[in-house]
């Protein structure tokens, strides 16, 4: 048997650890201009964390990579990212923090068992964030910026917001009702989740990737809203607009997991590369999440952004030039190392990043070798260098060159650098 990745899993080459990490330290950036606090929780959990009684998402019932290491305990590695930070919230009594609401984000792997496709793996990244405590709608309109002014940063252009309202209790339990009444003489023509589905939390009838696009689906009841659940709705688009963040409302739109309640959003891509699989990030509020953990009754609201995804859609755009640079490439043409390899050093412990040649390789060859790792300046060392303690410094970008001392070369390309970025 050849030794391969398991199916759904996937290296990250350096050229794409590049990438990788360009947009989770723009992630990390926008955490910090909002006000959130990272956090990092196992990687596995009790089963009883991701698994709540009557959830009837797909994740949960089928996808989850559920073992049992000794017999007795139920563990389960990690399918989504909000279950784990609510149960950390509570176990470390989170809720006495004075300062409400409390803000997390997260940018963690995670496991799903389910057939792989673009942009969809058995093992990938999420980058999230969970606000718990207060329930407002100008939070819910937050939360949405975030993740929207994210996208629009990295400078895709090709995206749209779909809201909907999932209701207060009230209207939930009304509309579970309509829909069960509704459903229940076309029940044959269901599928056999929806026909499990019905029941339980007929809602997820509606965002069934089988039957979505039956009649039956598009002639469904529409949810009736309570007095208080439509204002509230109607503030978070006002909200909205006024961060000038357009929208549609799509009252189809439920989301994959059953705790959410209230507003739930997707922010989707409309560029024909993302083909099936048009979120970029979705998300939603949960009312009742944190006391099914053991917590008080505290609202939350959060999102999560799949980065494989989002790389997908950063290269058919060309959001960025991925191509990896260095400060400096050492050129040594002596037989001795030792005095090359000092310059190499002295460079690296001022902040420069730095090749060297190791072979002894002819002069052309090394030059390609520093443009093949596109180094904006060269240092050339010869036997008149080493005698006079000095090295040859050229400016590719300028085409210059210069005998420089060698205490003073960090210095000099302080210098350089500055006066071109001016």
């Amino acid at each position: 048997m050849p030794y391969q990745t398991v199916k759904g899993t996937y290296d990250l080459l350096p050229d794409q650890m590049i990438r990788f990490n360009m947009l989770e330290d723009l992630f990390r950036q926008f955490l910090n201009l909002y006000g959130y606090g990272e956090i990092k929780t196992p990687v596995f959990e009790y089963t009883g964390v991701f698994q709540k009684e009557n959830d009837t998402s797909d994740m949960v019932t089928k996808e989850m990579y559920t073992f049992s290491p000794n017999g007795k305990d139920s563990l389960t590695l990690r399918p989504e990212g909000t279950a784990g930070v609510i149960r950390s919230f509570v176990e470390n009594k989170m809720y006495g923090n004075s300062e409400m609401p409390l803000k997390l984000g997260y940018i963690e792997e995670m496991f799903r068992h389910e057939r792989p496709q673009k942009g969809r793996q058995r093992q990938f990244t999420q980058m999230g964030i969970e606000c718990i405590g207060d329930k407002d709608p100008l939070i819910d309109a937050e939360v949405i910026a975030l993740g929207y002014f994210y996208i629009k940063t990295l400078g895709i252009q090709s995206v749209k917001v779909l809201i909907n309202t999932l209701g207060d209790q009230e209207s939930r339990l009304r509309y579970k009702q309509s829909l069960i009444d509704y459903f229940e003489p076309l029940k044959d023509e269901l599928c056999t989740d929806c026909q499990n589905r019905l029941y339980k939390n007929p809602l997820r009838i509606l965002d069934c990737k089988i039957d979505h696009e039956k009649d039956i689906i598009a002639k469904a009841p529409k949810m009736e809203l309570t007095e208080s659940s439509s204002k509230y709705f109607e503030d978070v688009k006002h909200y909205l607009d006024v961060l000038e963040i357009p929208y549609e409302v799509d009252d189809r739109l439920v989301r994959g997991l059953d705790y959410y309640t209230d507003t739930v959003f997707e922010v989707v891509s409309t560029n024909e590369v993302s083909g099936s699989q048009a979120t970029i990030f979705g998300g939603g509020r949960y009312d009742d999440l944190v006391k099914e953990m053991g917590g008080p009754q505290i609202s939350g609201i959060g999102f999560a952004i799949g980065v494989e995804r989002l790389m997908i859609l950063c290269e058919a755009e060309e959001i960025f030039d991925y191509s990896k640079s260095i400060d400096c490439y050492v050129i040594n043409l002596n037989e001795d190392k030792d005095y090359a390899l000092s310059v190499a050093e002295e460079l690296r412990n001022n902040s420069f990043s730095c090749e060297m040649d190791y072979y002894r390789r002819s002069l052309k060859a090394q030059f390609k070798s520093s443009e093949r790792k596109n180094a904006r300046f060269v240092i050339i060392i010869g036997e008149d260098e080493v005698k006079e303690n000095t090295v040859t410094l050229k400016d590719t970008l300028t085409k210059a060159q210069e005998s420089v001392k060698k205490d003073e070369l960090c210095e000099r390309l302080d210098q350089l650098m500055e006066d071109y970025y001016v």
